[in-house]
């Protein structure tokens, strides 16, 4: 399994709007990737937000990348990031 925890950041104001948009890819992803196991959006103690994600493998990982879903996420929420996600990639040991 592969894990990945993406670190993003929202611009001050625009948190709801930050947040509708990561909830909407984030029910596409559970209804349409077979291969995710968790797609969760978490807010961390200083406002910042991690968005957890587990794989089943790197197929799984490329598709979700490759997705139409996936791909339509940067023009919604561009307007709503405050710089460019920290992507951490992992393998899951058990």
């Amino acid at each position: 399994m592969i894990a990945v925890i993406a670190r993003l950041k929202a611009k001050a104001g625009s948190e709801a709007d930050f947040e509708s948009a990561m909830l909407e890819l984030a029910g596409q992803v559970r209804e349409k990737e077979n291969g995710n196991q968790l797609y969760t959006l978490c807010r961390d103690a200083d406002g910042g937000y991690v968005m957890l994600e587990l794989y089943e493998d790197e197929a799984s990982l490329a598709a979700h990348r490759q997705s139409d879903h996936f791909k339509q996420l940067g023009p919604k929420l561009g307007p709503f990031m405050d710089g460019r996600p920290q992507i951490e990639k992992l393998e899951v040991i058990g």
